[in-house]
C-alpha cells in the first residue's frame, strides 16, 4: 500500500485537535461536498483520527458521482468506515439510518465564465434545505455550515481586514453574486432552523485556501498557478495581479473547521481563512520561486491608475481569541507542500 503523502499534515491536525475527538467516539456523521477540496481534507483527517484513535465512527458521503470519487480518492472512498450515498443535494433521497453530526459543505460554481448563475444559486438554497429537512429526520444534534466571506459582498478599500461584525452585502441586482447570495441565504435557513428546531448549528465563513485537493483547472487563482508550473509553463495571471487576497493552508482550514465544529458558539459566524494579505502578482511570484529554475510569470494587463486594489482578506480575531486558533503553515511553505503533493505517488 503506497504511503499517504498527507502523513505529516494529518499528525499535526490530529495533534491540535485531539481533545475534539472523544465527542466523535462511535459518532456517525453525514457530509455533503464530502468529495471536494473541503470533503477530502475532513475525510482525511477523520480517517486519520479513526485510525489512531479508534473512534468506531461511521461516516457517509452524500456524491452525485460516487465512481468518479473512487477514482479520484480510492483510499478514501473505499475505507471500511466510509459509504458513499449517491444523490444530488438538492433532491437527494435520505437514509434510512440515524445520524449525530451533519457537516453541509455542498455547493456549486459556474463550470467556465459566462455560464448561467441561477444553478449555482438554486444549489445553495435548496441544497441548504433539504439537508436541513434530512438532519431533522435523522435526528441529528450538531450541523456545521461552510459558508463563504463572499456574504460581505465588496469589502471597502479603506478595510484591511472583514470583520464578522461587517455590515455590508452584495447588491442584490448584482447577477455576478449568486454565489454570495446563496450562502447568505444558506446561513439564514439554517440560523431559522437552529432557533425553531433546537439543532446545534455552527457556521464557517472560509475565505481562500491552498492545499492538496485544490482543483487546478477551476477558478482559483493558486490552483491555476500552480498547475501552470506543474506543466512547466509561464504563470498567466489573467487581470492585473494588484487585488490583494490571503491563504489559508489545507491542514489549517481542517483545524479550524473541527473546532468550529465542536468548540463554536450556536449560530455565531467565524471567519475562516488567513489574515497574511498577498497580491495576486505577488503569489503568482511565489509560485514561481517554489521551482526551479523559476517560471515566467505573465500579467494580461497594467493596474488602471487611480482604482483601489479590491480586498478578500478576513479578520480571524473572534476565532483567534475566542478558539484559540491561529494560522500554523506560512504561504511559501503552503506553496511547497501542495506542489510536493501533486508530484508525490498518491495514497492507495
Amino acid at each position: 500500500m503506497t504511503p499517504n503523502p498527507l502523513a505529516s499534515d494529518l499528525d499535526d491536525i490530529l495533534r491540535q485537535t485531539r481533545p475534539l475527538w472523544e465527542e466523535l467516539c462511535g459518532a456517525r456523521l453525514f457530509i455533503t461536498g464530502g468529495t471536494g477540496f473541503f470533503g477530502c481534507w475532513l475525510l482525511e483527517s477523520l480517517l486519520w483520527a479513526e485510525e489512531k484513535l479508534g473512534l468506531g465512527v461511521r461516516v457517509t458521503v452524500l456524491t452525485r458521482a460516487p465512481d468518479v470519487f473512487s477514482r479520484k480518492a480510492p483510499h478514501l472512498a473505499g475505507h471500511p468506515s466510509v459509504r458513499l450515498h449517491a444523490g444530488n443535494v438538492r433532491d437527494f433521497a435520505f437514509p434510512n439510518e440515524r445520524f449525530s453530526h451533519i457537516i453541509h459543505a455542498a455547493a456549486e460554481s459556474p463550470e467556465r465564465a459566462g455560464a448561467p448563475l441561477s444553478p449555482v444559486f438554486d444549489t445553495l438554497v435548496e441544497g441548504t434545505r433539504r439537508t436541513l429537512e434530512f438532519a431533522r429526520s435523522c435526528g441529528a444534534g450538531k450541523l456545521l455550515l461552510t459558508s463563504s466571506g463572499a456574504v460581505y459582498g465588496l469589502q471597502s478599500p479603506d478595510l484591511t481586514h472583514l470583520p464578522e461584525e461587517y455590515p455590508c452585502a452584495p447588491a442584490l441586482t448584482d447577477h455576478g453574486s449568486a454565489y454570495a447570495q446563496g450562502k447568505r441565504a444558506a446561513e439564514s435557513l439554517c440560523t431559522q432552523a437552529a432557533r425553531e428546531g433546537g439543532l446545534d448549528v455552527k457556521i464557517a465563513r472560509c475565505f481562500t485556501f491552498v492545499g492538496p485537493y485544490l482543483p487546478l483547472d477551476a477558478q482559483f487563482a493558486a490552483g491555476n498557478f500552480i498547475r501552470d508550473v506543474l506543466r512547466g509553463v509561464p504563470i498567466q495571471v489573467k487581470g492585473d495581479g494588484v487585488p490583494w487576497r490571503s491563504y489559508l493552508y489545507a491542514s489549517d482550514l481542517t483545524i479550524w473547521l473541527w473546532t468550529i465544529l465542536h468548540r463554536g458558539v450556536f449560530c455565531r459566524p467565524y471567519n475562516v481563512g488567513s489574515e497574511e494579505a498577498v497580491r495576486i502578482a505577488d503569489l503568482a511570484q511565489a509560485i514561481s520561486r517554489a521551482v526551479v529554475p523559476p517560471a515566467e510569470v505573465r500579467i494580461a494587463r497594467a493596474p488602471e491608475l487611480g482604482v483601489p486594489a479590491p480586498r478578500y482578506v478576513p479578520s480571524t480575531r473572534r476565532a483567534r481569541t475566542e478558539l484559540g486558533l491561529r494560522q500554523g503553515i506560512g504561504l511559501d511553505e503552503a506553496i511547497a507542500r501542495t506542489i510536493r503533493w501533486h508530484r508525490s505517488p498518491k495514497a492507495a
